[in-house]
């Protein structure tokens, strides 16, 4: 797409937003901007004073060459924003910053990543392992994950982009010509954006789209959604002559018949033969990484890596901020962050991977709460401390479950709370314990996003060791107005 001498609209002014605004204009491109919040504009306006703050109804659409929208920006659900609405009216067609990725670099490579959860790990674990085979230079990771999809370098033939690839952007930028496609699993979630589920899956199943013959699609097929989705997809090899397919395979930890790459007690096999020990590969714990591993080792051997490669690149992988990260240990307590897990489908998996869990929860709850935990996950609770908005919501649940709780109001404070009480009992019974910052809810009632929630956790657990080290008052032990609440004894005949 020529830029040059053109008129871009760009609504919503975060990362991707504002990296589209840097992106037109040095290419010479004109740009009109706008962001509904008012906060953001301002911001803007003292950044770059020379940009064009003018809402939609007040543009001259007549001259405009597309309008690029930022993901969080409502082009269908649950109502279009009014610069959809003029744009179509205007017939002015609406893109992503993908798109304008793709038109920049057309002889790269692209990766793409999505699903409800494990996107990101995913994603930049096939990035690293890239990275240790074809050099740094040659492989840019981003787009929802870390750097905006137009910060990332212009890469030239060889060249290949990981992208991380949600829901909103994917609708935003159909039939993406990607080497590879992989979409991991799909729990509802999003659902106000895409009018319901079936909205929601139609939007993750967009990332095959724009396939060709040499493609390769991976999907996950460990939930019922993804394997439906595999099973209405056709092989290569009953495609037509005259339409000829990407290929697709199926990966799984649960069904090993149905699966080109699957997990056995712990190793990656394929026809049989043991691939990777996965046991060995320390930041990749438990089953949900074993799926995200997985997937990714099919996308790595299409890309040219030996299976010894991949497996070294594995092994030496160093995991990812807020998701299942050890933040610190003191004696046998450890202190894991896995501020990433928005919803409850993401705290399961961090749920099971540890014992005797003193479980930080709480937030800005999603549809369905902490409901859909089974007793796989809360099995490994031996008390949850609430937080946020959703404290009153997830104290009923664990009520209804028999599972201890406390009440807590701020993080800090279920920090506190939770070290005290594992300090406690492992003075009388010994025995490691694990601190999990897992909230299953979103950040927005205390924090700017998850990844502030972790950094804050970070630092307080930091500060909590580094007092107790040095013989001072833990901060925030002192949490007047928490209430404890020890698991209940169901009636005869309750559903635990």
């Amino acid at each position: 797409m020529d830029i040059a001498g053109k008129k871009f609209a760009i609504v919503g002014l975060g990362k991707s937003g504002l990296a589209t605004v840097r992106f037109v204009r040095a290419r010479g491109g004109i740009c009109l901007a706008w962001d509904d919040d008012a906060n953001t504009r301002t911001k803007m306006a003292a950044a770059l004073p020379d940009l064009p703050l003018t809402p939609p109804d007040r543009w001259d659409w007549r001259g405009i060459a597309a309008l690029v929208l930022s993901p969080g920006i409502p082009h269908s659900y649950p109502a279009p924003h009014q610069a959809v609405t003029l744009a179509q009216q205007q017939g002015v067609k609406i893109i992503g910053d993908i798109a304008l990725l793709v038109a920049a670099a057309p002889q790269a490579k692209y990766i793409g990543i999505t699903g409800t959860n494990g996107k990101s790990t995913t994603t930049a674990l096939i990035g690293f392992a890239l990275r240790q085979k074809y050099g740094e230079k040659n492989v840019a990771v981003g787009g929802n994950l870390g750097i905006a999809a137009l910060d990332l370098p212009i890469l030239a033939r060889g060249g290949i982009y990981v992208l991380e690839l949600s829901s909103y952007q994917l609708e935003l930028n159909r039939t993406l010509p990607l080497t590879a496609a992989v979409l991991l699993n799909i729990s509802p979630d999003h659902l106000d954006r895409h009018g319901g589920l079936d909205g929601y899956i139609a939007a993750k199943t967009m990332i095959f789209e724009g396939l060709s013959a040499n493609s390769l699609a991976v999907i996950a097929i460990d939930d019922d959604h993804s394997l439906h989705i595999f099973a209405r997809h056709p092989s290569a090899a009953a495609s037509p002559a005259s339409h000829p397919a990407a290929t697709y395979q199926a990966v799984s930890c649960r069904h090993e018949r149905l699966a080109h790459f699957y997990v056995r007690s712990g190793w990656i096999y394929s026809d049989a033969q043991a691939l990777c020990d996965l046991s060995q590969a320390k930041n990749l714990p438990g089953i949900h990484n074993a799926q995200n591993a997985v997937a990714a080792f099919a996308v790595l051997r299409q890309l040219g890596m030996s299976d010894r490669e991949i497996a070294a690149a594995f092994m030496a992988f160093p995991g990812l901020a807020h998701r299942q990260e050890n933040v610190g240990n003191l004696g046998a307590i450890s202190f894991i962050n896995d501020s990433k897990a928005t919803n409850a489908d993401a705290a399961y998996y961090a749920l099971v991977t540890y014992q005797n869990i003193y479980w930080l929860a709480g937030g800005r709850g999603k549809e369905g709460g902490i409901n859909g935990l089974d007793d796989d996950a809360l099995k490994n609770v031996t008390k949850a401390f609430l937080f946020g908005e959703s404290a009153d919501e997830f104290a009923a649940s664990l009520t209804a479950r028999a599972v201890a709780y406390e009440s807590c109001g701020t993080m800090q404070q279920a920090l506190a709370a939770a070290f005290a009480a594992a300090q406690k009992a492992g003075q009388k019974a010994g025995g490691a314990a694990n601190i999990l910052l897992s909230p299953a809810a979103a950040s927005f009632d205390q924090f700017a996003n998850f990844e502030d929630r972790g950094d804050q956790f970070r630092r307080q657990v930091q500060d909590l060791i580094a007092a107790q080290t040095s013989g001072l008052q833990t901060p925030g032990l002192q949490t007047p107005g928490t209430q404890t609440h020890p698991p209940q004894t169901l009636s005869p005949g309750a559903k635990k």
